[in-house]
């Protein structure tokens, strides 16, 4: 008797596998990041093509196989189409993706990742938000999450509006996060203690994160 599990989360990359496969990391609610299989996801006309973006957000049931999972049926709630047709803000998107990614693990309790990241993503399609407000509010709550939010840094000269930021981004909930703005000055401040944190904190190269210094 085959063993089904459904989940809720959202797809943080896909590969190709084999000749028709593809292989998807997933980030749920109730199983942190797994990985899975759609089987014959590339051919022309499959039921799961389109479930296998990245970025697609719904439920998914799986089969429970010996070693890995199969996705057997999809619905998708979100695609995020706005980022399909934004080269700028999908790159902004697999950012957020490979961040997502480098923090979470299987089994692991990661409802406030993926929150965050499906907020996140929501605010990249806001045309009021500038995308590089979103990017620090999403680097610095994403260490908060994790645990690993030092503070206010204590070795730099901020403005208090930009003190004041920094701290509400750390103990706000996410629901609140994309409810502000400021003005450049106090930008520049956030993209700062942002790019440190984040070359304190993230060990890794984000190959995306590269692209993006390329094109703003």
């Amino acid at each position: 008797m085959q063993e089904f599990v459904c989940v809720t989360g959202m797809i943080l990359k896909q590969t190709a596998f084999g000749e028709y496969d593809r292989r998807i990391c997933l980030l749920t609610k109730e199983k942190g990041k797994i990985s899975a299989f759609v089987k014959g996801a590339r051919k022309p006309g499959n039921r799961l093509a389109a479930a296998t973006n990245p970025f697609s957000f719904g439920n998914f049931r799986l089969y429970v196989g010996r070693n890995s999972y199969t996705v057997a049926e999809a619905d998708i709630q979100n695609y995020f189409e706005d980022l399909m047709t934004d080269y700028l803000g999908a790159y902004y998107g697999m950012y957020f993706a490979e961040i997502a990614d480098y923090y979470t693990r299987e089994n692991n309790d990661e409802r406030q990742m993926l929150k965050l990241l499906y907020q996140s993503l929501r605010a990249v399609c806001a045309p009021a938000l500038p995308n590089r407000l979103v990017k620090c509010i999403y680097e610095l709550k994403a260490i908060a999450v994790n645990g690993e939010f030092p503070g206010i840094p204590a070795d730099r000269e901020l403005s208090e509006s930009a003190a004041y930021a920094i701290q509400y981004i750390a103990s706000s909930s996410i629901e609140k996060l994309y409810t502000f703005t400021v003005n450049d000055t106090v930008l520049e401040e956030l993209q700062e203690v942002a790019e440190l944190y984040r070359k304190r904190f993230m060990l890794y190269n984000f190959k995306s994160l590269e692209i993006l210094k390329t094109l703003c």
